[in-house]
């Protein structure tokens, strides 16, 4: 077994029994953990464990669509990628599919080659997606260890603002800004400035200022 795939669940949402069982044991065979859903419902009922992954979706299903739980699903920020199966589906259907960022739109009968590819890409995307959000979480923690005046500084500096204009905003000592600023960039754990307007960017500081 590739160990790469420990932990990795792929989730097939499908209604048709044979294919949906056949999936998974081509997934199964090759290293996936995988768990199978007659139906949307069925998917929303049992939430996905903690880990990599990515939905297999089948466009059309009774209840609830493929499509239909797609959007749900980005309306709540779901963070398992979708690989879409479909036997009947038209251009407009997986241009709609995709500009909702799903990973592929692929028709059956699938080769498992190409299925295999896809589910490879959105696995990695998402591990992708997973280290982000923890770097972001991480930065968000350093930043709330800021004292309201560091956090001021912070704002200004990243704004492109001198040591003396932001002393004169503030009503500081330009020594006193030096001061903040220092410890702005140790306690954000960045060794320039331009890490730190990177980091101001993604936790929103820019916009904010």
């Amino acid at each position: 077994m590739d160990t790469t795939l420990s932990g990795v669940t792929i989730h097939i949402v499908d209604d048709d029994d044979a294919l949906r069982t056949a999936l998974g044991r081509l997934l199964s065979a090759a290293g996936y953990a995988v768990a199978q859903h007659a139906s949307a419902a069925s998917f929303l009922a049992a939430p996905p464990a903690p880990g990599p992954g990515a939905i297999l979706l089948d466009v059309h299903m009774p209840g609830l669509s493929g499509l239909q739980l797609q959007d749900y699903l980005v309306g709540i920020h779901h963070r398992l990628p979708i690989v879409f199966l479909s036997g009947g589906a038209n251009i407009a259907m997986s241009v709609r599919a995709i500009k909702a960022e799903a990973e592929d739109f692929l028709a059956k009968p699938v080769a498992s080659e190409q299925l295999f590819e896809a589910v490879e890409r959105a696995v990695a995307r998402c591990r992708l997606d997973a280290q982000s959000i923890g770097e972001l979480q991480a930065m968000q923690a350093r930043m709330a260890q800021l004292t309201p005046r560091e956090q001021q500084v912070f704002a200004l500096v990243v704004q492109g603002l001198l040591n003396k204009q932001i002393a004169d905003q503030l009503g500081n000592t330009e020594r006193t800004v030096k001061e903040h600023r220092r410890s702005v960039m140790e306690k954000m754990q960045v060794d320039s400035l331009a890490e730190l307007v990177m980091a101001a960017s993604r936790l929103g500081v820019l916009k904010a200022a």
